[in-house]
C-alpha cells in the first residue's frame, strides 16, 4: 500500500472506531450560534448483535426544542419543566444490528457562548444500557456542541 494512501485508510476506519450515540447540526457540524435556531440530528448505531429498542437524549439546560421531524417507525415521548420546555425526548422502536437511526429535531441555542453537553442512552434488545453521557469519558463520552 503506497504511504499516501494510509490516512485516507484511517479516514475510512475513523467513523468506525469512534461509532456512538452523537448530536451534530443538521450538516454535521459540531460548532453553532448563540441564540440560533438549528435543526439537530442525533445518529444511533447499533453495535451489537441485538438491536436497540429505545433512545433517551436529556436536553442541555438553555436549550429550546421547538418541533421534531417524524421517525417512521418509533413513538416519541417527551417530558418537560414546569414551564413547558422539553428536557428529556425517547424514542422507542428497532435498530437492528448493522443499522443505524437519525432523529431530527429544531430547537434555539441558549443566548451565551459555551459548551452543550448531550447526554445519550441507548438500551438494546437484551436489557443493557450504554451511556453516552461522561460517565466513562473515553469509553462512554456525551456528545458536544460548542456554542460562538
Amino acid at each position: 500500500m503506497p504511504t499516501r494512501s494510509l490516512p485516507l485508510v484511517f479516514a475510512l476506519l475513523l467513523p468506525v472506531a469512534a461509532a456512538h450515540a452523537t448530536v451534530r447540526t443538521e450538516t454535521g457540524l459540531t460548532e453553532s450560534r448563540v441564540g440560533a435556531s438549528e435543526t439537530y440530528r442525533l445518529h444511533v448505531p447499533t453495535e451489537k448483535s441485538v438491536a436497540t429498542t429505545q433512545i433517551r437524549l436529556v436536553v442541555p439546560p438553555g436549550v429550546t426544542i421547538t418541533r421534531f421531524q417524524v421517525t417512521p417507525g418509533f413513538l416519541r415521548t417527551v417530558k418537560t419543566s414546569g414551564a413547558g420546555l422539553v428536557t428529556e425526548v425517547t424514542w422507542r422502536g428497532r435498530v437492528a444490528p448493522q443499522e443505524y437511526a437519525r432523529f431530527f429535531f429544531q430547537a434555539r441555542n441558549p443566548e451565551q457562548a459555551g459548551t452543550l453537553s448531550w447526554k445519550v442512552y441507548q438500551t438494546y434488545a437484551d436489557g443493557t444500557v450504554a451511556l453516552w453521557d461522561d460517565s466513562d469519558p473515553e469509553q462512554a463520552p456525551a456528545s458536544r456542541t460548542t456554542l460562538k
